[in-house]
């Protein structure tokens, strides 16, 4: 049994000092101290050869390293990226593997740690991996044709609280929904938020928001359980394009008469930053005049819609020339003696597929186009991808 990490030093010196009083044997001590006798002779070396300093513990990493990149080899690297500053690991590599290297050509991912050890490269953050958007965003033209979402960002209250302000507007008349402070940016507080809206207006065609959880996911569906409850009420989620708040412009802007007028400062507490909510929802549909409106308030142009909450959730039912798949846990589903990766937010729910083209399946949750399955492959090609690879 090894040393405990803490102190190790310090209990290896306590077994040297034990071992220097002879009272038991080196097997006796070794038991007490729990190593074994390897490990008790090791440092009774390194103790006599070099003292306290051999007690400490050494670099496991190896002195030799057979894949090292040759000094003359970095050097070219080095040369060519000061001769294209603008040229990257991989094209440099493909530039010394044509015209010729001192030695063996590194791998693009080597190439590239020595440039960031000189100083060469700038990290940039990481984008989170969203699907593109399929089709161009709707039109507003009318009440709840699109509806819009996101949470303002949360911040503290005077108290001390969180408060995630998570905000539903028409996008056609810019009439506010709701405004409600949450617990948390996610499904749990999320959902009761948006039944009670549509319980009081009735269902948006479409439900516009970003990438972000709860409304949106890395995988390539980029479906959540939010998502997919709104899509089995009927509602197209909508999703604009990672880093273009723009495509939510009205209710960024929005966003902005909030935070001026119920967060600078926040209130002392949770519940009177909600009473701040509800009186700015009161006064922005109608009271405030909105330019864009004809200065007239939301509240004169916004009339609840005509698709009432449903009582039982609707059934999936689809078309004969569908086959039918369950998708299982872990996201798959079985095709054609292979499983496909769909999505997890889908697990226990039924998809669609429907010969399009010689070997291609389109694949459907609903109404909802998830993409394509190809032949035998195992994976799911999202819409954006399969027209890319058929004009290719």
């Amino acid at each position: 049994m090894p040393w405990k990490v803490d102190g190790v030093v310090e209990q290896r010196l306590r077994f040297i000092t034990d071992w220097q009083r002879q009272e038991v044997s080196l097997a006796e001590l070794c038991r007490q101290h729990e190593i074994v006798r390897q490990t008790g002779y090791k440092w009774l070396d390194r103790y006599a050869g070099e003292g306290l300093d051999g007690l400490r513990d050494r670099s496991r990493a190896p002195h030799e390293h057979p894949n090292e990149v040759e000094e003359s080899t970095e050097l070219q690297i080095l040369a060519v990226r000061a001769k294209y500053p603008l040229w990257g690991a991989r094209k440099i590599r493909a530039h010394l593997l044509r015209t010729g290297c001192s030695g063996p050509v590194p791998a693009t991912s080597t190439i590239g740690v020595i440039l960031r050890a000189h100083g060469l490269t700038v990290t940039q953050k990481r984008r989170q991996k969203t699907p593109r958007r399929s089709e161009p965003l709707a039109h507003a033209d009318c009440p709840n044709r699109v509806w819009c979402a996101d949470f303002k960002g949360w911040f503290r209250t005077g108290d001390g609280t969180r408060c995630d302000p998570l905000t539903i507007t028409d996008g056609h008349s810019r009439y506010l929904l709701r405004c409600q402070a949450v617990k948390g940016e996610d499904t749990l507080h999320a959902k009761p938020v948006f039944e009670a809206a549509f319980r009081e207006y009735g269902m948006p065609e479409r439900l516009r928001t970003d990438n972000g959880a709860p409304f949106g996911s890395s995988g390539d569906t980029g479906l959540t359980a939010l998502a997919v409850w709104w899509i089995k009420l009927g509602i197209y989620p909508e999703r604009i394009r990672p880093g273009k708040p723009q495509e939510n412009g009205r209710h960024e802007r929005m966003h902005l008469t909030l935070k001026q007028a119920t967060a600078s400062p926040p209130a002392r507490s949770w519940r009177e930053q909600q009473g701040r909510f509800d009186r700015f929802r009161q006064e922005f549909n109608h009271e405030r005049p909105h330019e864009a409106l004809g200065q007239v308030p939301p509240a004169v142009l916004y009339e609840p819609s005509g698709r009432a909450w449903p009582t039982r959730p609707p059934e999936i039912v689809y078309d004969p020339d569908f086959e039918v798949r369950r998708v299982e846990q872990g996201g798959r589903i079985r095709w054609r003696g292979n499983r496909v990766f769909v999505s997890h937010a889908l697990q226990g729910e039924c998809v669609g597929l429907k010969l399009i083209a010689s070997a291609a399946w389109q694949m459907n949750f609903s109404f909802y186009e998830l993409g394509v399955v190809e032949g035998e492959r195992t994976r799911l090609w999202t819409p954006e991808q399969w027209r890319t690879r058929q004009k290719a």
